[in-house]
Protein backbone atom coordinates (compact mmCIF):
# COMPACT_ATOMS: atom_id res chain seq x y z
CA UNK A 1 0.00 0.00 0.00
CA UNK A 2 1.30 3.47 -0.88
CA UNK A 3 0.84 6.30 1.71
CA UNK A 4 -2.40 7.93 0.19
CA UNK A 5 -4.06 4.55 0.21
CA UNK A 6 -3.15 4.01 3.94
CA UNK A 7 -3.99 7.26 5.11
CA UNK A 8 -7.67 6.75 2.64
CA UNK A 9 -8.43 3.25 4.48
CA UNK A 10 -7.87 4.90 8.12
CA UNK A 11 -10.31 7.92 7.41
CA UNK A 12 -12.53 5.01 5.69
CA UNK A 13 -11.87 2.98 8.99
CA UNK A 14 -11.05 0.00 7.10
CA UNK A 15 -10.27 -2.30 9.58
CA UNK A 16 -7.38 -4.47 7.14
CA UNK A 17 -5.80 -1.17 6.49
CA UNK A 18 -6.18 -0.13 10.53
CA UNK A 19 -4.72 -3.59 11.64
CA UNK A 20 -1.75 -3.56 9.19
CA UNK A 21 -0.62 0.10 9.66
CA UNK A 22 -1.30 0.12 13.28
CA UNK A 23 -0.45 -3.67 14.43
CA UNK A 24 2.31 -4.66 11.94
CA UNK A 25 3.93 -1.64 10.18
CA UNK A 26 4.08 1.06 12.55
CA UNK A 27 4.22 -1.26 15.97
CA UNK A 28 8.16 -0.69 16.17
CA UNK A 29 8.26 2.73 16.29
CA UNK A 30 5.26 3.31 18.37
CA UNK A 31 6.37 0.95 20.83
CA UNK A 32 10.25 2.97 20.76
CA UNK A 33 8.11 6.26 21.06
CA UNK A 34 5.92 4.80 24.08
CA UNK A 35 9.17 3.61 25.95
CA UNK A 36 11.29 7.04 25.62
CA UNK A 37 8.38 9.01 26.42
CA UNK A 38 6.52 6.88 29.42
CA UNK A 39 9.02 5.98 32.25
CA UNK A 40 6.33 3.21 33.07
CA UNK A 41 4.66 0.40 31.31
CA UNK A 42 1.59 1.30 28.88
CA UNK A 43 -0.81 -0.81 27.22
CA UNK A 44 0.49 -0.81 23.50
CA UNK A 45 -3.21 -1.44 22.35
CA UNK A 46 -4.78 1.10 24.71
CA UNK A 47 -2.23 4.08 23.76
CA UNK A 48 -2.75 2.98 20.16
CA UNK A 49 -7.07 3.03 20.13
CA UNK A 50 -6.19 6.44 21.90
CA UNK A 51 -4.08 7.61 19.36
CA UNK A 52 -6.11 6.39 16.75
CA UNK A 53 -9.38 7.85 18.13
CA UNK A 54 -7.40 11.65 18.45
CA UNK A 55 -6.31 10.67 14.26
CA UNK A 56 -10.41 10.11 13.97
CA UNK A 57 -11.78 13.24 15.97
CA UNK A 58 -13.52 15.55 13.53
CA UNK A 59 -13.89 12.97 10.76
CA UNK A 60 -10.46 12.66 10.23
CA UNK A 61 -9.05 15.68 10.52
CA UNK A 62 -5.96 14.99 11.18
CA UNK A 63 -4.97 12.38 8.89
CA UNK A 64 -6.67 14.73 6.21
CA UNK A 65 -3.75 17.32 7.16
CA UNK A 66 -1.41 15.03 6.06
CA UNK A 67 0.21 16.57 2.82
CA UNK A 68 2.43 13.81 1.62
CA UNK A 69 5.44 15.75 1.41
CA UNK A 70 7.25 12.80 3.96
CA UNK A 71 6.17 9.43 3.73
CA UNK A 72 3.31 8.27 6.54
CA UNK A 73 5.25 6.95 8.59
CA UNK A 74 8.16 10.09 8.91
CA UNK A 75 4.60 11.96 9.67
CA UNK A 76 3.23 9.86 12.41
CA UNK A 77 6.45 9.45 14.18
CA UNK A 78 6.24 13.02 15.12
CA UNK A 79 2.15 13.28 15.39
CA UNK A 80 2.53 9.88 17.91
CA UNK A 81 5.74 11.55 19.70
CA UNK A 82 3.28 14.49 20.18
CA UNK A 83 0.37 12.87 21.21
CA UNK A 84 2.21 10.95 23.50
CA UNK A 85 3.95 13.47 25.51
CA UNK A 86 0.71 15.41 25.56
CA UNK A 87 -0.83 12.01 27.41
CA UNK A 88 2.01 11.57 29.79
CA UNK A 89 2.13 15.47 31.08
CA UNK A 90 -2.47 14.76 31.42
CA UNK A 91 -1.84 11.87 33.46
CA UNK A 92 1.12 13.07 35.26
CA UNK A 93 -1.06 16.52 36.33
CA UNK A 94 -3.85 14.19 37.12
CA UNK A 95 -1.76 11.98 39.80
CA UNK A 96 0.32 15.22 40.98
CA UNK A 97 2.10 18.86 40.11
CA UNK A 98 5.55 16.82 40.68
CA UNK A 99 6.19 13.93 38.46
CA UNK A 100 7.80 10.88 40.79
CA UNK A 101 10.73 10.37 38.75
CA UNK A 102 13.11 12.44 36.93
CA UNK A 103 11.73 13.08 33.33
CA UNK A 104 14.28 13.27 30.16
CA UNK A 105 13.53 16.63 28.17
CA UNK A 106 10.93 16.15 25.32
CA UNK A 107 13.36 17.53 22.83
CA UNK A 108 15.93 14.71 24.11
CA UNK A 109 12.62 12.29 23.39
CA UNK A 110 11.74 13.83 20.01
CA UNK A 111 15.88 13.24 19.09
CA UNK A 112 15.86 10.06 20.02
CA UNK A 113 12.72 8.95 18.20
CA UNK A 114 14.10 11.07 15.38
CA UNK A 115 17.34 8.62 15.68
CA UNK A 116 15.51 5.30 15.96
CA UNK A 117 13.26 6.40 12.88
CA UNK A 118 16.37 7.40 10.61
CA UNK A 119 18.16 3.85 11.77
CA UNK A 120 14.77 1.79 10.73
CA UNK A 121 14.74 4.04 7.79
CA UNK A 122 17.68 3.18 6.75
CA UNK A 123 17.63 -0.42 7.63
CA UNK A 124 14.73 -0.42 5.08
CA UNK A 125 16.55 1.01 2.16
CA UNK A 126 19.49 -1.64 3.33
CA UNK A 127 16.64 -4.49 2.37
CA UNK A 128 16.23 -2.80 -0.94
CA UNK A 129 19.95 -2.93 -1.99
CA UNK A 130 20.34 -5.61 -4.47
CA UNK A 131 24.22 -5.66 -3.41
CA UNK A 132 24.45 -7.45 -0.26
CA UNK A 133 28.22 -6.92 0.33
CA UNK A 134 27.59 -2.69 -0.15
CA UNK A 135 24.22 -3.56 2.70
CA UNK A 136 26.42 -5.23 4.84
CA UNK A 137 29.38 -2.54 4.85
CA UNK A 138 26.55 0.18 5.88
CA UNK A 139 25.39 -1.98 8.17
CA UNK A 140 28.40 -3.02 10.30
CA UNK A 141 30.39 -0.12 9.92
CA UNK A 142 27.41 2.95 10.12
CA UNK A 143 24.72 1.03 12.17
CA UNK A 144 26.40 -1.54 14.04
CA UNK A 145 29.47 1.15 14.60
CA UNK A 146 32.00 -1.67 13.93
CA UNK A 147 35.61 -0.59 13.89
CA UNK A 148 36.92 -0.90 10.11
CA UNK A 149 40.03 -2.98 10.91
CA UNK A 150 38.19 -5.94 12.59
CA UNK A 151 35.50 -5.51 9.56
CA UNK A 152 37.87 -5.45 6.75
CA UNK A 153 39.39 -8.36 8.62
CA UNK A 154 35.82 -10.61 8.87
CA UNK A 155 35.58 -9.71 5.09
CA UNK A 156 39.03 -10.25 4.16
CA UNK A 157 40.33 -6.99 2.42
CA UNK A 158 42.29 -4.34 3.34
CA UNK A 159 41.39 -1.27 5.04
CA UNK A 160 42.10 0.95 2.26
CA UNK A 161 39.90 -1.03 0.02
CA UNK A 162 36.87 -1.64 2.45
CA UNK A 163 36.62 2.45 2.37
CA UNK A 164 36.41 2.35 -0.76
CA UNK A 165 33.10 -0.69 -0.65
CA UNK A 166 32.03 1.73 2.22
CA UNK A 167 31.78 4.94 -0.39
CA UNK A 168 30.45 2.81 -3.37
CA UNK A 169 27.74 1.23 -0.69
CA UNK A 170 27.02 5.44 0.31
CA UNK A 171 26.39 6.09 -2.91
CA UNK A 172 24.35 2.99 -4.24
CA UNK A 173 22.08 3.85 -0.43
CA UNK A 174 22.43 7.83 -1.58
CA UNK A 175 20.70 6.71 -5.15
CA UNK A 176 18.42 3.90 -3.70
CA UNK A 177 16.60 6.59 -0.95
CA UNK A 178 16.12 9.20 -3.63
CA UNK A 179 14.11 6.86 -5.47
CA UNK A 180 12.30 5.20 -2.55
CA UNK A 181 11.23 8.65 -1.64
CA UNK A 182 10.67 10.16 -4.78
CA UNK A 183 13.09 13.17 -4.06
CA UNK A 184 16.52 14.26 -2.93
CA UNK A 185 16.26 16.25 0.32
Amino acid sequence: MNDREIIQGLIARDNHVTEQFFYVKCRPLLTAIMRLVFNYPVEYDEMVSELYGYLMEEDGAKLRQFQYRSSVYQWMKVVATRFFIRQRNRLIENVSNEPPYEQESDVEIIDTVDALSERMDVVQLLRLMENRRYADAIRNLVLNDMEPEQYAHQIGVTVDNLYNIKKRAMAALTRIAIKYYGYGG
